[in-house]
Order: structure tokens, then C-alpha cells, then sequence
């Protein structure tokens, strides 16, 4: 580092506010632009400039920084290190690999160990795919590394290169600051092309135009896939009080969902979730490949005693990692645990920066942070003329479980699907803990043609079907608490009782069992049309005059609360069996009252 910093411009430190750093003699350096702070060079972020005094927010503890001591320029923005080596590994929240760090320090992350990144002295085996003469464009694809077993890494041109190949190397091992290709630009320029590359975490990568999410997000829970889906490259929120599955549930959505990549945030989480998460993601066999899991994931972890300011980097580290996989053409899902995290530590800066505070003390810029963030999800066309989608979806914390607060409010405005979490079926063991009646899905319409194509004609309707029969329950619920469900007609208690099975048999689902945790879009659907089928069987019972005591078989409701269980995902006869037994009952039972 010391090598870098010789001629770079120099300020000198006067004032320090926990992570928020003054200094004077700063004129010459640029908003944004990364520093490094005091003899330990601890890194940092231009954030303010007035005139000769600079404001500086460091990413590291600042415990010992002296007033006085040097503040050096870097002369670039703060960025990351794009290339192989991501996949499989786990960074803090400035992209430190933090098992290189371990091998440092054991226990605490050390102060002033740089900008250390992905692996500079390995060598990959890389495949050259153009030849001299050829003409690159930005984006364009040049070289082909495979990163894991299961994802090859497509080396790209930098976004804001092109020109004509002059040089090449042979196809064999090289590390990722090689140069592998040579082209020259239009006004004779040479560029040298590496299989990494520098991009500014603030910045989004271009493309070359963003389309429709046309395709869900197949995750295996049915309470998502149905009723509320997530498009590939759309946006969601799961926000929720303390105890209700958030964590639970994106580790879930990260675990099953069908995106070729998964970059996980655990931003300002407690440490044993992420250790839960270091331990486990390792041992999950992923169900598309045969693998484990961690071969198409990045784990970016910032917890809650790591430095703030780190945490409030740590999610535009996050989508930058998800950005520069999306423009190889591939579908990244990208996990935020959790947003209010992110938030508090915008508040924290923003107060040590003596900003006018908005509501309950969070920065004014708060919505338009938001906004930034989920606006870098989307399915685009790259620049290379490739399909790739961000589908981001953020945990949301809300204290007391209260959604009118200013996260979970502003986070609203700027998602299309919103999961809320119910802290009274999370006591129930409800899980996963969505309140259908709170929740929505804005995909639904333009998801439809996909669920008519791929799933069943009628997947949308009977959804809209199901979710009718709940609101009904909902009002019938509150006159039973008034008057007592005795009272009320039959038709109306068997809703109740179809409402039951739906709740307990369908929307919840257990993580732990192996038939339950992940369910096909095609289990999901023949459930649902099974209870449409002992719905309206029962229905055809009451215009019979036959009462709802009588309509119940306990057997057969029974059966269908544990079909989740006992049908296997791969052969679904158990519920042509369980349709039959319907069949044979009521048609036992109409004889009886129609003779």
C-alpha cells in the first residue's frame, strides 16, 4: 500500500467521531474518491468536501486514530476487484476475503490490513475464445474460465472498452492480472484486457436495455410460488419483527430458488446467524447440480460488531458482485439480511455528520438510498447481447414488528412483492410466518401466460380461488369471535373448514423435512386442485341439504394435511389416490341422503 500512496495528495486528520474522520488541506481530492487514514492507513471514503476540510467515513475500527496524523489519496473511487475467485468464498462488507483475513488474525480483524481481495496468485485455467483481427465490443465475451464446478466465469470487456485484437495469449493457466488480450481502440489506443476488472461499488454496470420480467423466480414454497410469486429480476421484501423467519426464510429462498447464482448480504445480522450460514451453506447439496451449494454462492458478511460504516458499503458491494455476474447472461438472486441494518447505519453517520435528521431520526436521502438499491435489480440484455436478471430480495426489520415505519414504509414504495411476516404465526409455528391477507405479489398479471404455459391453464385462477376463500374465513373468523361458529350456515362453516386445510396443509411448510422443504411448481399446483376438489365436493354435500358435520371425514381431512408429507415429490399418484377416496366417501354419503 505504502508503494501506491507515493505523489498522491495528503491531508491532515483534526477531528474524529467514531468511523467519521476530518481533515484539512483536502481541496485537491475528489467526492468519493477512497483514502487511506492515519499510520495504520485504515481504509476510507470521501463523503463530504467544503472547501480545505474533508469529511471521510472510515471502514475500519478507528480506536488509536490521533488528530494530526496523514490522510492519503488513493486517486480512485472505492471499488472491487471483479473476477474469478468469487464464487465460493466469503467477504466483509469492502470485499476482504475473510478466511485470508482468519489466516491473519484469528479472532479480530486486524486494523490497516489494506484492501486485500480475491485470490491474485492463483492460476486458472483459461480458454481463449477470439483470435487476432476479431472486434470486441464492450461486453463482449473474450475467454472462458471455470470458476467452479458448476459455473464457468465468462471473461468480459470492460464496459467502457472496444477496438480490434492485436495480441493474444495461448490458451493455458494464468493469474487474474494477466494480460490475456490486447486490442486497439479507434484512436490507436492500446487496452490491455485481464481476466479481472475494477468497478466502482456506487456505479452501476450498464447494459445494453432492460425488459420485462416475464418468468418466476422458482423458489419451492408454495406460499411464494402460488400465491405471492418474485419474478427472475424483479424485487421483494420480507419484512418482519424479531422472532418471525426472515432469516429462515431467505436462507430458504437462497437454498431452492432456481437463480444460476446467489450472493448472500448478511448486513448488521447477529454473528451466530452467519455462522450458521458458514457452516451450513457448505453441506447443502444443490438440487440443480448435484453439488454443494457454496459453488454458485458469494457470502458477504457485516455483522452487527463489525465496523458501521462497512455495514453501509456492504450492499452495493453486494449488487456490484450480482451485477458483474448478470452480465455474463446469467440469473443472479442477491439476499439482503437485512435492510434496516443497512439503514441504521445511514442514520448513525448521518448523526455523527450532523445532518437534519427526517422521520425517527433516519437521513432525508433515506427513500432515494432505497430506491438506488432495489432500482439495480431487473432482467436486461447485456452488453454482449446476452439475457442476465438481478432478483433482489431484502429482509426487512422493523422494531416491534411495526410496518408503518420508515424502512419498511419506503421499502414498500420501491418492491413489487411483499412478504409480511406475522409475528402471531410465527408463535404458532406457523412457518414459513407469511400473512396471506398483508401480502402481495404486483406480478401476477404478467406472470400468468408463463403459469397457463407451464404449469396448468387454471394455476392463476385457482390461486385466486384459494385466496378468496381465506379473506373469507378472515370475516367469518371476526363473527365467530362475536357470536360463535354454531351459529353460523353451513356453507359458511365448511368455508372455514376448506380454509383449515389450505392454512395448515398448504401454505405451511417445514424446512427440516426432505419431501416439504422444496416442493416442484407441479406438486404445488395437484395439492391445490385437490383441495379445490374436496371444496366443491362439498359443496355439491350442502346443496344436498347434507350438514357440514356430516361433509367432514376426519380421515380423509387428516389425509390431506399430511399429503405435503406422505406424497413424494417426484410421483404424485398419492393424490389420484386421495381424489378416489373423495369419490368413494360422498358418493357413499349423497346415496344415503338422496334415497
Amino acid at each position: 500500500m505504502a508503494e501506491q500512496n507515493i505523489n498522491r495528495e495528503t491531508g491532515i486528520i483534526y477531528a474524529i467521531n467514531g468511523p467519521v474522520i476530518k481533515g484539512k488541506k483536502m481541496s485537491s481530492f475528489k467526492m468519493r474518491e477512497m483514502v487511506t487514514v492515519g499510520a495504520k492507513q485504515l481504509i476510507g471514503e470521501v463523503i463530504v468536501l467544503e472547501g480545505d476540510i474533508g469529511t471521510i467515513q472510515v471502514y475500519e475500527e478507528t480506536e488509536g486514530l490521533k488528530a494530526g496524523e496523514v490522510i492519503i489519496s488513493t486517486g480512485q473511487p472505492l471499488s472491487l476487484k471483479l473476477g474469478p475467485g468469487l464464487l465460493k468464498n466469503m467477504f466483509d462488507g469492502i470485499q476482504r476475503p475473510l478466511q485470508k483475513i482468519q489466516e491473519l488474525s484469528p479472532i479480530f480483524i486486524p486494523e490497516g490490513i489494506g484492501l486485500l481481495s480475491i485470490d491474485e496468485k492463483k492460476r486458472w485455467d483459461t480458454t481463449i475464445t477470439v483470435k487476432p483481427g476479431d472486434i470486441l465490443s464492450a461486453g463482449s465475451i473474450f475467454g472462458l474460465v471455470q470458476e467452479t464446478e458448476v459455473i464457468e466465469n465468462r471473461l468480459l470487456v470492460p464496459p467502457n472498452v472496444s477496438g480490434t485484437i492485436v495480441e493474444i495469449v495461448e490458451n493455458g493457466c494464468y493469474t487474474i492480472d494477466d494480460v490475456l488480450v490486447k486490442i486497439r481502440d479507434e484512436k490507436d489506443a492500446i487496452h490491455e484486457l485481464k481476466m479481472a476488472q475494477v468497478w466502482p461499488v456506487r456505479t452501476p454496470r450498464p447494459n445494453a436495455w432492460r425488459g420485462e420480467t416475464l418468468v418466476p423466480l422458482v423458489t419451492g414454497q408454495r406460499v411464494i410460488d402460488i400465491f405471492f410469486p418474485i419474478a427472475k429480476g424483479g424485487t421483494a421484501a420480507i419484512p418482519g419483527g424479531f422472532g418471525t423467519g426472515k432469516t429462515m426464510t431467505q436462507h430458504q429462498l437462497a437454498k431452492w430458488s432456481d437463480a444460476d447464482i446467489i450472493v448472500y448480504i448478511g448486513c448488521g445480522e447477529r454473528g451466530n446467524e452467519m455462522t450458521e450460514v458458514i457452516e451450513d451453506f457448505p453441506k447443502l447439496i444443490d438440487p440443480q447440480s448435484g453439488k454443494s451449494i457454496m459453488e454458485r454462492t458469494v457470502l458477504i458478511a457485516n455483522t452487527s460488531n463489525m465496523p458501521v460504516a462497512a455495514r453501509e458499503a456492504s450492499i452495493y458491494t453486494g449488487v456490484t458482485i450480482a451485477e458483474y455476474y448478470r452480465d455474463m447472461g446469467y440469473a443472479v438472486a442477491l439476499m439482503a439480511d437485512s435492510t434496516s441494518r443497512w439503514a441504521e447505519a445511514l442514520r448513525e453517520i448521518s448523526g455523527r455528520l450532523e445532518e437534519m435528521p427526517a422521520e425517527e431520526g433516519y437521513p432525508a436521502y433515506l427513500p432515494s438510498r432505497i430506491a438506488e438499491f432495489y432500482e439495480r435489480a431487473g432482467s436486461v440484455e447485456t452488453l454482449g447481447g446476452g439475457e442476465g436478471s438481478i432478483t433482489i430480495i431484502g429482509a426487512v426489520s422493523p422494531a416491534g414488528g411495526d410496518f408503518s415505519e420508515p424502512v419498511t414504509e419506503n421499502t414498500k414504495r420501491f418492491v413489487n412483492v411483499f412478504l409480511a411476516l406475522d409475528k402471531s404465526l410465527a408463535y404458532a409455528r406457523h412457518y414459513p410466518a407469511i400473512n396471506w391477507l398483508e401480502s402481495y405479489s404486483g406480478y401476477i398479471k404478467i406472470l400468468t401466460d408463463w403459469y397457463e404455459d407451464n404449469v396448468a391453464e387454471d394455476c392463476i385462477d385457482l390461486r385466486n380461488k384459494m385466496l378468496e376463500l381465506l379473506f373469507q374465513e378472515n370475516k367469518l373468523l371476526e363473527m365467530v369471535m362475536l357470536v360463535g361458529e354454531d351459529v353460523l350456515p353451513d356453507d359458511q362453516r365448511w368455508i372455514l373448514e376448506i380454509a383449515k386445510i389450505i392454512k395448515v396443509g398448504y401454505l405451511q411448510q417445514n424446512a427440516y423435512n426432505k419431501e416439504d422443504t422444496y416442493v416442484p411448481l407441479k406438486k404445488q399446483y395437484a395439492m391445490l386442485k385437490a383441495i379445490e376438489y374436496l371444496y366443491e365436493k362439498g359443496r355439491e354435500g350442502l346443496k344436498l341439504g347434507i350438514p357440514t358435520s356430516q361433509l367432514k371425514n376426519a380421515d380423509i381431512f387428516s389425509e390431506f394435511i399430511k399429503m405435503k408429507y406422505t406424497v413424494p415429490n417426484d410421483d404424485l399418484s398419492g393424490i389420484d389416490r386421495l381424489k378416489e377416496e373423495i369419490d368413494s366417501f360422498y358418493e357413499t354419503l349423497f346415496e344415503r341422503y338422496t334415497n
